[in-house]
Protein backbone atom coordinates (compact mmCIF):
# COMPACT_ATOMS: atom_id res chain seq x y z
CA UNK A 1 0.00 0.00 0.00
CA UNK A 2 1.66 3.22 -1.35
CA UNK A 3 0.60 5.75 2.25
CA UNK A 4 0.36 9.24 1.06
CA UNK A 5 0.14 12.96 2.16
CA UNK A 6 -1.67 15.83 0.69
CA UNK A 7 0.26 19.27 0.61
CA UNK A 8 -1.76 21.96 -0.81
CA UNK A 9 -3.06 25.29 0.58
CA UNK A 10 -6.40 24.89 -1.03
CA UNK A 11 -8.98 22.31 0.63
CA UNK A 12 -10.56 22.30 -2.91
CA UNK A 13 -7.83 20.54 -4.49
CA UNK A 14 -6.67 18.71 -1.55
CA UNK A 15 -10.41 16.64 -1.88
CA UNK A 16 -9.65 16.70 -5.60
CA UNK A 17 -6.82 14.95 -5.70
CA UNK A 18 -7.94 12.45 -2.65
CA UNK A 19 -10.97 11.67 -4.98
CA UNK A 20 -8.95 10.32 -7.92
CA UNK A 21 -6.44 8.16 -5.21
CA UNK A 22 -8.91 6.89 -3.13
CA UNK A 23 -10.52 5.17 -6.30
CA UNK A 24 -7.03 2.93 -6.63
CA UNK A 25 -7.15 0.27 -4.30
CA UNK A 26 -2.99 0.48 -3.38
CA UNK A 27 -3.13 4.21 -2.56
CA UNK A 28 -4.06 5.54 0.49
CA UNK A 29 -4.38 8.80 1.38
CA UNK A 30 -2.99 9.11 5.42
CA UNK A 31 -2.88 12.72 5.74
CA UNK A 32 -3.17 16.42 4.55
CA UNK A 33 -1.97 19.45 5.82
CA UNK A 34 -2.28 23.27 4.33
CA UNK A 35 1.64 24.56 4.71
CA UNK A 36 5.30 23.78 3.80
CA UNK A 37 5.85 23.53 7.88
CA UNK A 38 2.60 20.82 7.90
CA UNK A 39 4.36 18.99 5.36
CA UNK A 40 7.92 19.25 6.89
CA UNK A 41 6.76 18.47 10.22
CA UNK A 42 4.17 15.16 9.27
CA UNK A 43 7.12 13.60 6.84
CA UNK A 44 9.15 13.80 9.56
CA UNK A 45 6.65 11.73 11.90
CA UNK A 46 6.67 8.92 9.38
CA UNK A 47 4.53 6.34 7.90
CA UNK A 48 4.64 8.30 4.72
CA UNK A 49 5.55 7.20 1.28
CA UNK A 50 4.81 9.66 -1.13
CA UNK A 51 4.07 13.82 -0.80
CA UNK A 52 2.08 15.53 -3.37
CA UNK A 53 3.56 18.64 -2.80
CA UNK A 54 2.16 22.15 -4.01
CA UNK A 55 5.00 24.24 -5.28
CA UNK A 56 3.28 27.57 -3.87
CA UNK A 57 2.36 28.15 -0.17
CA UNK A 58 0.17 31.03 1.16
CA UNK A 59 2.06 32.23 4.40
CA UNK A 60 3.71 29.68 6.72
CA UNK A 61 4.27 30.18 10.41
CA UNK A 62 4.71 33.46 11.56
CA UNK A 63 8.75 33.92 11.47
CA UNK A 64 9.29 31.33 9.05
CA UNK A 65 9.92 31.61 5.45
CA UNK A 66 9.29 28.10 4.24
CA UNK A 67 6.69 28.93 1.78
CA UNK A 68 7.40 26.88 -1.67
CA UNK A 69 7.16 23.12 -2.00
CA UNK A 70 10.93 23.09 -3.18
CA UNK A 71 12.24 24.16 0.04
CA UNK A 72 10.25 22.15 2.10
CA UNK A 73 11.21 18.80 -0.40
CA UNK A 74 14.54 20.53 0.66
CA UNK A 75 14.35 20.28 4.53
CA UNK A 76 12.95 17.04 4.58
CA UNK A 77 15.18 14.99 2.55
CA UNK A 78 18.21 17.12 4.15
CA UNK A 79 16.38 16.08 8.23
CA UNK A 80 15.41 12.27 7.07
CA UNK A 81 17.48 9.14 6.53
CA UNK A 82 14.72 7.60 4.84
CA UNK A 83 12.64 10.51 3.70
CA UNK A 84 9.20 10.04 1.47
CA UNK A 85 9.48 10.62 -2.03
CA UNK A 86 8.01 14.17 -3.45
CA UNK A 87 6.10 14.63 -6.31
CA UNK A 88 5.23 18.47 -7.38
CA UNK A 89 1.37 18.59 -8.21
CA UNK A 90 1.41 22.53 -9.50
CA UNK A 91 0.05 25.10 -11.97
CA UNK A 92 3.18 26.60 -12.38
CA UNK A 93 5.61 24.99 -15.62
CA UNK A 94 8.35 27.87 -15.78
CA UNK A 95 11.63 26.71 -16.45
CA UNK A 96 12.67 28.18 -12.92
CA UNK A 97 9.58 26.52 -10.91
CA UNK A 98 10.84 22.93 -12.74
CA UNK A 99 14.52 22.75 -12.11
CA UNK A 100 14.18 24.76 -8.16
CA UNK A 101 12.19 21.46 -7.67
CA UNK A 102 14.21 18.87 -8.98
CA UNK A 103 17.31 20.47 -7.62
CA UNK A 104 15.75 20.31 -4.10
CA UNK A 105 15.33 16.39 -4.24
CA UNK A 106 11.47 15.80 -6.28
CA UNK A 107 11.13 12.81 -7.53
CA UNK A 108 8.51 13.80 -10.04
CA UNK A 109 6.66 17.24 -11.45
CA UNK A 110 3.04 17.41 -12.48
CA UNK A 111 0.48 19.75 -13.43
CA UNK A 112 -2.82 19.52 -11.88
CA UNK A 113 -4.33 19.54 -14.92
CA UNK A 114 -2.62 16.04 -16.02
CA UNK A 115 -6.22 13.34 -16.37
CA UNK A 116 -6.82 10.96 -13.33
CA UNK A 117 -5.21 8.41 -14.40
CA UNK A 118 -1.71 10.25 -15.22
CA UNK A 119 -1.63 11.09 -11.66
CA UNK A 120 -2.30 7.64 -9.94
CA UNK A 121 0.70 6.08 -12.47
CA UNK A 122 2.61 9.02 -11.28
CA UNK A 123 2.10 8.23 -7.60
CA UNK A 124 3.29 4.80 -8.14
CA UNK A 125 6.14 5.73 -10.50
CA UNK A 126 7.00 7.98 -7.91
CA UNK A 127 6.46 5.85 -4.86
CA UNK A 128 9.32 3.44 -6.86
CA UNK A 129 12.00 6.55 -6.87
CA UNK A 130 10.88 6.95 -10.94
CA UNK A 131 11.55 10.33 -12.46
CA UNK A 132 8.07 11.33 -13.27
CA UNK A 133 7.25 14.09 -15.45
CA UNK A 134 4.10 15.60 -17.59
CA UNK A 135 4.65 16.01 -21.24
CA UNK A 136 4.63 19.30 -21.00
CA UNK A 137 7.08 19.39 -18.44
CA UNK A 138 9.59 16.75 -19.93
CA UNK A 139 9.68 19.12 -23.28
CA UNK A 140 10.50 22.04 -21.72
CA UNK A 141 13.21 20.21 -20.33
CA UNK A 142 14.41 18.36 -22.99
CA UNK A 143 13.98 22.24 -25.10
CA UNK A 144 16.63 23.45 -22.40
CA UNK A 145 19.00 21.19 -22.82
CA UNK A 146 19.36 21.84 -26.51
CA UNK A 147 19.48 25.56 -26.25
CA UNK A 148 22.44 25.53 -23.84
CA UNK A 149 23.36 29.00 -23.89
CA UNK A 150 20.20 30.14 -22.79
CA UNK A 151 20.30 27.62 -20.00
CA UNK A 152 20.55 29.71 -16.80
CA UNK A 153 21.51 28.35 -13.51
CA UNK A 154 19.03 28.39 -10.74
CA UNK A 155 20.35 31.27 -9.23
CA UNK A 156 20.30 33.06 -12.62
CA UNK A 157 16.92 32.66 -12.66
CA UNK A 158 16.29 33.78 -9.08
CA UNK A 159 17.83 36.87 -9.42
CA UNK A 160 15.70 37.23 -13.52
CA UNK A 161 12.73 36.63 -11.65
CA UNK A 162 13.69 39.65 -8.77
CA UNK A 163 14.47 41.82 -12.04
CA UNK A 164 10.97 40.47 -13.68
CA UNK A 165 9.50 41.86 -10.34
CA UNK A 166 11.03 45.09 -10.58
CA UNK A 167 13.45 44.85 -8.00
CA UNK A 168 16.62 46.57 -7.80
CA UNK A 169 20.11 45.23 -7.54
CA UNK A 170 20.17 46.06 -4.12
CA UNK A 171 16.70 44.55 -3.59
CA UNK A 172 17.74 41.28 -4.77
CA UNK A 173 21.05 41.18 -2.77
CA UNK A 174 19.12 41.33 0.27
CA UNK A 175 16.22 38.82 -0.53
CA UNK A 176 18.79 36.63 -1.44
CA UNK A 177 21.08 37.38 0.77
CA UNK A 178 24.16 38.35 -2.09
CA UNK A 179 26.30 41.07 -2.13
CA UNK A 180 25.33 43.96 -4.91
CA UNK A 181 28.57 42.73 -7.16
CA UNK A 182 27.65 39.58 -7.07
CA UNK A 183 24.10 40.60 -8.29
CA UNK A 184 25.79 42.46 -10.83
CA UNK A 185 27.88 39.28 -11.85
CA UNK A 186 24.82 37.28 -12.35
CA UNK A 187 23.41 39.75 -14.42
CA UNK A 188 26.43 40.06 -16.58
CA UNK A 189 26.06 36.03 -17.00
CA UNK A 190 22.28 36.27 -17.77
CA UNK A 191 23.11 39.44 -20.84
CA UNK A 192 25.22 36.94 -22.46
CA UNK A 193 23.04 33.99 -21.87
CA UNK A 194 20.30 35.62 -23.52
CA UNK A 195 22.03 37.71 -26.20
CA UNK A 196 20.92 41.19 -24.68
CA UNK A 197 22.00 44.19 -22.98
CA UNK A 198 19.58 45.31 -20.67
CA UNK A 199 17.32 44.13 -17.91
CA UNK A 200 13.96 45.16 -19.96
CA UNK A 201 16.08 42.87 -23.05
CA UNK A 202 16.58 40.32 -20.83
CA UNK A 203 13.18 40.09 -19.14
CA UNK A 204 11.40 40.00 -22.28
CA UNK A 205 13.87 37.32 -24.14
CA UNK A 206 13.46 35.24 -20.68
CA UNK A 207 9.40 34.96 -21.53
CA UNK A 208 9.81 34.94 -25.32
CA UNK A 209 12.06 31.51 -24.19
CA UNK A 210 9.22 29.98 -21.75
CA UNK A 211 12.15 30.89 -18.97
CA UNK A 212 9.67 33.09 -17.06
Amino acid sequence: MIRVLLADDHEIVRLGLRAVLEEAEDIMVVGEVATAEGAIAMAQAGGIDVILMDLRFGAGVEGTRVTTGAQATAQIIASMANPPKVLMVTNYDTDADILGAIEAGAVGYLLKDAPPEELVAAVRSTARGDATMSPLVRERLETRSRTPRSSLTPRELEVLQLVAAGASNKEIGAELMLSEATVKSHLVHIYDKLGVRSRTSAVASAREQGVL
